[in-house]
């Protein structure tokens, strides 16, 4: 896949996707009565969350479970996915 040089200088100043699968793992948490569940304070502070924060919850296309994204970040993410789609366009043309 290609990435643009700004996709790749943030993957690395991030340490890859966690640095690690021990690294990535925050720990447990219970689903309360009306549905809610604590991110534990670790995860909060390391990922920028902050109360008020804009949350997008998308079940996992395979596996029974959810995934968080906090809106800013998918964003960026298509932002930067946008801009490796047009490179590629361009080089595409130029073969």
């Amino acid at each position: 896949m290609l990435y643009s040089s700004e996709m790749n200088e943030k993957y690395e100043k991030h340490g890859g996707l966690c640095g690690g699968f021990e690294s990535c793992f925050y720990g447990t948490s219970t689903l309360g009565e009306r549905g809610q569940v604590v991110i534990p304070s670790e995860a909060r502070h390391e990922l920028g969350l902050e109360a008020g924060d804009k949350l997008l919850i998308m079940r996992h296309p395979v596996h029974k479970g959810l995934m968080v994204f906090k809106l800013e970040a998918v964003r960026e993410f298509l932002e930067d996915f946008g801009r490796a789609f047009t490179e590629l366009e361009k080089l595409e043309a130029n073969s």
